[in-house]
């Protein structure tokens, strides 16, 4: 079959329209689904009054955490099943993220004056138990209900930058804390 002089004329207006056409469709019409991330972003703020003791009364600020990626849970000392399941996950989380879990650490703030299970404390080695020195350092992590029910994320640097929901999904956590990992060029 010949093509006519026309036909080829076309053929080629149509080969470089194509693109052209498909970008602006692109652009202002069609937009891929973008990623969302899990945890709910927070305005980012640094943690004022750092100083507190850990359970065996060893005084410990917490910039000394800087430089790495905090998990922090805040809740009572009594350890309910909500309180159990967020240790898991934020233990199991922190596994999952294999050669990069050296650059995350877990930490439970216990915002009473009770001491929690030694039993439950052997079942997470490395989990950092502390107690700030003011009781108003647990305002700072913004609640939908109960601050207990969250797992927060705290950055190399310092800053408060987001929680996750109550219930969390782990699979949806490992997600988020890969994707910062992988972006974040510190901690």
């Amino acid at each position: 079959m010949q093509l006519t002089s026309r036909s080829k004329f076309l053929f080629l207006i149509g080969v470089f329209m194509v693109p052209v056409v498909a970008a602006y469709f692109a652009y202002f019409g069609w937009r891929p689904a973008g990623h969302t991330n899990y945890g709910e972003l927070l305005k980012v703020a640094p943690l004022q009054s750092t100083t507190g003791k850990t359970l065996d009364t060893r005084p410990v600020d917490l910039d000394a955490l800087q430089g790495k990626w905090v998990m922090v849970h805040v809740g009572s000392a009594n350890c309910d099943a909500a309180c159990r399941q967020q240790l898991y996950l934020m233990r199991q989380v922190r596994i999952t993220q294999g050669k990069e879990q050296s650059r995350i650490e877990r930490l439970w703030v216990v915002s009473d004056s009770g001491t929690p299970d030694a039993v439950l404390l052997q079942a997470h080695p490395g989990l950092v138990v502390w107690r700030p020195a003011d009781a108003d350092f647990v305002a700072q992590f913004p609640a939908v209900r109960e601050r207990d029910e969250h797992i927060y994320l705290v950055d190399p640097l310092g800053n408060l930058m987001l929680r996750f929901p109550a219930q969390p999904d782990a699979k949806r956590m490992m997600k988020d804390l890969k994707l910062l990992l992988k972006a974040s060029q510190i901690g």
